[in-house]
């Protein structure tokens, strides 16, 4: 029984299969059965680029920067280029997404194009910036160089102007905008370096000098700073002080137990959330050539000295008044924390970045001074904050600078102080525009606002008017006055006022 239930169940299995299979069907076979349907593969997305900078209709001038930043998506490979190569070296790979910085090395109009390449294929994209003629180039002159008043002192006759800057505030004798000058010569004797007092103008063609100050501790004064109150730093190189001369006229001498020797720059820089206000004074120090040259920071808490640095020294120092070389001009970018000097001995522009942490003694600059002739080398820098140290402009057409300012796209105008020129030639009298991102450093070409004797460039001061416009004003020795570059306002008012 067992065997034979055993026959059956399997016989029954045995056709069950065959019939689950087909068998028995006239037409059936494994072979027969037709293959399930199949869905085609999605197709790889495109790659897609994006450009954020330069945006739309993106103008700059000639020696600033362009930064080109991107975005892409869906692929593995980029690659750029530029339509010349005058607009920045923006070529070869680059990175999915990213940002570069690139400098234009002239006027024109430029396109950035960024080549993308995925798995689904290639795209492309582009940007384009507009760079307009440097700024020097658009304030030059059409006529006679608009004259904004003498600097003459109406009191002693004091002359010879050197120290310019613009009055930040209202307050005391000063007028918010106020041109306040110093005074290089005395008036009896017109003796280079025996001046002692500060003046003030209006900003306007026609005004007349104001007495500020006037004391011996101003003797020789060269240049000024002011602060938020409209307290005047003045760096004194006869005297070999650095008086602070309040808004009302008073001459204090709160940092004559520093030890200066013979003050020949300022600049100021107000406070940040992580660093306290600041006065910079570079010092000159007369006779042969020698490497007494260097860089104070007092730092500030309002007007009153928490410390006094020095940050450098080692810069190239030498000659009398009249004929002084040694690191001046110094002048502030507080977009990037950098104090530029504009060194008359090697003829150069030197930044110092993020000078606010250089620590006493940070930059030991190498002159290379020895030796009587001037121009001396290019400086080589060494010290613990030697990185922060870089020669941005060098040479020809600079020749004894002397003066500068900073304009509003960053870049610096530097005058020529004409020293030991003995009658015009090409690189007197020049107003001079320099870079810090440019190679070389040197903009477009030179501004000669003077074609006559040496000696129309000491002190400089730039702002901008109310529309955004450039102005350039500077100090002329020649005649005395203070002379203005950009669009002139005309004094209404009695005295010259606005």
């Amino acid at each position: 029984m067992r065997v034979l239930n055993w026959g059956k169940i399997a016989s029954g299995f045995f056709v069950s299969m065959l019939a689950a299979c087909g068998g028995g069907h006239g037409g059936g076979g494994y072979g027969s059965m037709a293959p399930p349907p199949t869905t085609p593969a999605p197709a790889m997305p495109a790659p897609t680029i994006s450009f954020s900078q330069p945006a739309a209709a993106a103008t700059i001038n000639f020696g600033q920067a362009v930064t080109v930043a991107w975005t892409s998506a869906n692929a593995t490979s980029c690659t750029a280029k530029t339509s010349s190569a005058a607009g920045g070296a923006f070529t070869g790979t680059q990175m999915m997404s990213g940002s570069k910085t690139v400098v234009p090395t002239a006027a024109g109009t430029y396109t950035y194009s960024l080549s993308c390449t995925g798995t689904g294929g290639t795209q492309s994209a582009s940007a384009s910036a507009t760079v307009a003629p440097n700024l020097l180039s658009t304030l030059a002159p059409t006529g006679a160089i608009p004259t904004v008043g003498s600097t003459i002192d109406p009191t002693n006759g004091d002359l010879n102007p050197y120290g310019l800057t613009i009055a930040p505030e209202t307050a005391g004798l000063i007028t918010k905008g106020d041109l306040v000058v110093c005074n290089f010569n005395d008036g009896p004797t017109n003796t280079q370096g025996l001046g002692t007092t500060i003046i003030a103008l209006h900003p306007a063609a026609g005004s007349t000098p104001r007495r500020i100050a006037q004391s011996a501790n101003l003797k020789g004064c060269n240049a000024l700073a002011m602060l938020p109150d409209d307290s005047i730093s003045a760096a004194a190189w006869g005297a070999n002080l650095n008086p602070l001369v309040s808004a009302g006229g008073a001459v204090g001498a709160p940092f004559a137990s520093d030890m200066f020797t013979n003050p020949w720059g300022e600049a100021f820089v107000a406070a940040t959330a992580t660093q306290p206000a600041a006065i910079y004074v570079s010092n000159a120090p007369g006779g042969t050539i020698h490497a007494g040259g260097a860089i104070d920071r007092i730092s500030l808490d309002v007007d009153a000295q928490t410390t006094f640095t020095e940050i450098a020294a080692g810069f190239c120092s030498s000659g009398s008044p009249g004929a002084i070389f040694g690191p001046a001009g110094l002048t502030y970018d507080a977009a990037n924390d950098t104090l530029y000097i504009i060194d008359t001995s090697s003829a150069s522009v030197i930044a110092l970045a993020g000078v606010s942490a250089i620590p006493k003694n940070g930059v030991v600059v190498n002159g290379q001074c020895s030796g009587t002739a001037t121009p001396t080398p290019v400086p080589t820098f060494s010290g613990p904050s030697m990185a922060s140290a870089r020669v941005v402009a060098h040479g020809s057409p600079l020749n004894t600078p002397l003066s500068a300012a900073l304009l509003k796209n960053g870049d610096l105008v530097v005058g020529n102080a004409d020293i030991g020129a003995a009658g015009p030639s090409a690189t007197t009298n020049l107003l001079i525009e320099v870079s810090p991102v440019l190679p070389g450093g040197f903009v477009g070409k030179p501004l000669q606002i003077d074609t006559g004797a040496p000696g129309t460039l000491f002190g400089i001061a730039a702002t901008v008017d109310s529309q955004g416009n450039q102005i350039i004003y500077f100090n002329d020795d020649n005649n005395n006055a203070v002379m203005q570059l950009g669009p002139v306002t005309m004094g209404t008012a009695p005295g010259g006022g606005y």
